[in-house]
C-alpha cells in the first residue's frame, strides 16, 4: 500500500513542489493540502514546506499558524501524526507551539544560501530512522531567519531527552544556539529542520542525495507500523 504524505501550500510557499517530488522519489504518494482546507484528507503524515508563508509578515510563520489547515494538523500532531516542518515549516511549528523555542534573524543579518554539512543526532524519530547516529550529511540551506533560540532550560531539556535531531558542522550559518539545525517534540513524531533535505534527493538537482533518508524513513516507518 502506498503511503499518502500531505504537503501543505500556504500563500508564499515555494518549496512545496520540491517536497512533493521528494515524497514521490522516495516511493510515496504526495497529497496537496491547501492552507484553507478544513481537514487533512486522511493523509498518513504531513510536510510543512519552506518558503515565505503569507509573505513572512509580522514574523515568519506567525500568520500561517492561524491558517484553517493548522487546526486539524495541530490536533493530529498531538495525537501522534508524523509532521516534518522544513525551514519556514519549522518556524510554523514553533509558532504553533508544537515545538519549543523560536527562529530568529541570522546573526550575520544576511540571507544565507549554501550547501550545509550536518550531523544526525537522533534516529528515534519516524523521519530519521534510516540514518545512523553520528552520520554526516550535506543538504542545502537557505534562510534569513534561521537562528534557533530557546531558554537554557529548554536547550538542556532537548539535549537531555535526545531531541536534537541534527546539528550544524564546520560552520554555524545563522547563530543557532548549540549549533542546533533540527529538533523534535517529546513524542518524536514532530520534527523541525532548518536545512532543506528535499533539495538533496537526486543527483541531477542536488549536491548529494543525503536528504532522501528523511522521506524514505517516514515511508518505511508507516508501512511497518
Amino acid at each position: 500500500m502506498t503511503m499518502r504524505i500531505g504537503v501543505v501550500t500556504f500563500p508564499g510557499s515555494l518549496d512545496d513542489r520540491d517536497a512533493a517530488r521528494a515524497v514521490r522519489i522516495a516511493g510515496g504518494e504526495a497529497v496537496a493540502l491547501w492552507h484553507g482546507d478544513a481537514d487533512l484528507h486522511g493523509v498518513d503524515a504531513v510536510v510543512l514546506p519552506g518558503g515565505f508563508s503569507y509573505g513572512d509578515y509580522l514574523r515568519c510563520g506567525a500568520i500561517a499558524r492561524f491558517a484553517p489547515v493548522m487546526g486539524p494538523l495541530v490536533d493530529a500532531a498531538n495525537g501522534g501524526l508524523p509532521v516534518l516542518g522544513i525551514c519556514n515549516g519549522f518556524q510554523v511549528l514553533c509558532e504553533s507551539h508544537l515545538l519549543p523555542g523560536a527562529l530568529v534573524r541570522n546573526d550575520s543579518l544576511h540571507f544565507v544560501c549554501r550547501d550545509q554539512r550536518l550531523r544526525i543526532e537522533s534516529t528515534t524519530t519516524p523521519w530519521t530512522s534510516e540514518y545512523t547516529v553520528g552520520q554526516e550529511i550535506v543538504v542545502p540551506l537557505k534562510n534569513g531567519e534561521g537562528g534557533y533560540v530557546a531558554s537554557e532550560a529548554v536547550l538542556d531539556e532537548l539535549e537531555g531527552e535526545g531531541r536534537v535531531v541534527a546539528r550544524y558542522l564546520e560552520l554555524n550559518p545563522n547563530g543557532s544556539r548549540r549549533d542546533i539545525a533540527g529538533i523534535s517534540n517529546a513524542r518524536g513524531n514532530v520534527v523541525g529542520l532548518m536545512p532543506h533535505p528535499e533539495h538533496a534527493v537526486e543527483a541531477l538537482t542536488g549536491p548529494t542525495t543525503d536528504g532522501l533518508g528523511f522521506f524514505t524513513s517516514i515511508l518505511k516507518g508507516l508501512v511497518e507500523a
